[in-house]
């Protein structure tokens, strides 16, 4: 069953990015449209639901990166065979959450050191 789910959680990645992608329109329109309005939505971003959305957003984006890149390599005819359909999808959600890991370690740190977030370097 690891092939039909990986199949169905790519696609629900895809509208969690179009999702992800809409509230940074609206992080981006904010910023245009007063002080604010930008000072509100850093303020929800900066909350815990913000953060959750934010890190949704980050694992959709490298759940649907990861994966892309595993249907390019079937697409060139690589790893086809069912062990190697199998192997690269465990493959691919091992590097989707290293990657998600490594982000938000590299933002957390930096958040704390420009003084975000509590604690850091």
């Amino acid at each position: 069953q690891l092939t039909a789910n990986l199949s169905i959680i790519h696609r629900g990645t895809g509208v969690g990015l179009a999702l992800g992608t809409a509230f940074l329109t609206v992080w981006l329109l904010s910023a245009a449209w007063s002080p604010d309005a930008f000072d509100w939505v850093q303020g929800f971003y900066g909350s815990i639901l913000g953060n959750l959305v934010l890190f949704g957003f980050s694992v959709c984006l490298f759940y649907h990166l990861c994966n892309g890149i595993r249907h390019l390599l079937w697409d060139m005819g690589y790893c086809l065979e069912i062990q190697g359909v199998y192997r690269s999808g465990w493959i691919m959600l091992f590097a989707a959450a290293v990657l998600t890991t490594f982000a938000w370690s590299i933002a957390l740190d930096f958040a704390g050191a420009v003084g975000l977030a509590g604690g850091g370097s």
